[in-house]
């Protein structure tokens, strides 16, 4: 199966035409089918997305990412910081 990466506006038109697809009598597997998306990824999905819209998904991917560097930039300070105590108290 080819893998590819929707962005978050992409993934939320999908899920409401699958809505309307439901709503029309379709089950979950004829939509994914139709979607190009496995269950598991539809679920996923909903779960994340469900109930957004485009703007607030876009944002929530911007903060997602600022998130994920603010945490490397934290993990990299409290590395120098150990690495100054270590010099300051002579262990090396």
């Amino acid at each position: 199966m080819k893998r590819t990466r929707h962005s978050p506006e992409q993934i939320i038109a999908k899920l409401r035409e699958a809505d309307a697809k439901l709503a029309s009598g379709a089950n979950i597997g004829q939509v994914c089918q139709q979607l190009g998306v496995s269950e598991a990824t539809f679920h996923r999905w909903r779960n994340q997305y469900g109930g957004m819209k485009a703007g607030e998904a876009k944002r929530l991917k911007e903060l997602e990412q600022e998130n994920a560097r603010l945490k490397k930039l934290v993990a990299d300070l409290s590395l120098d910081k150990a690495m100054l105590k270590e010099l300051a108290e002579g262990k090396w």
